[in-house]
């Protein structure tokens, strides 16, 4: 079975693909500088978001995260929580419990100040 695809098509198939990245890095990058701003940033924490944008090569996802927070931080929370929902829910199982994986790590990182390696090492 031969495919034929038209460069339109291609195009078309490469955008959608390349939006998709570009959204989970956001939710990504969002979800932790949500997490890691409740209460205040502190420096292992910052360190552990600019190593996150490193590794998912999401710099600008990254900026649009920390202005998304500081747009106003009281309400930080709730507004992440609608603009995820209208995304988040459209995923498939397996990215949820990668992203409720990321959140519980992020969320002991922020309850004890220690790192992933750390929190294992002192375990």
């Amino acid at each position: 079975m031969i495919i034929e695809f038209t460069l339109g098509t291609l195009v078309n198939l490469c955008l959608l693909i390349t939006r998709k990245a570009v959204e989970e890095k956001k939710v990504y990058m969002l979800l932790k500088s949500v997490i890691f701003h409740y209460h205040g940033l502190d420096d292992e924490e910052k360190k552990d978001l600019d190593k996150t944008a490193n590794d998912l090569a999401a710099h600008e996802e990254y900026k649009w995260a920390l202005d998304f927070v500081a747009q106003d931080y009281i309400t930080a929370f709730d507004r992440a929580r609608n603009y995820l929902n209208d995304i988040i829910g459209d995923y498939q199982k397996e990215k949820r419990v990668e992203l409720i994986n990321m959140v519980w790590q992020a969320n002991n990182v922020k309850k004890t100040g220690m790192s992933k390696k750390s929190w294992l090492n002192w375990y």
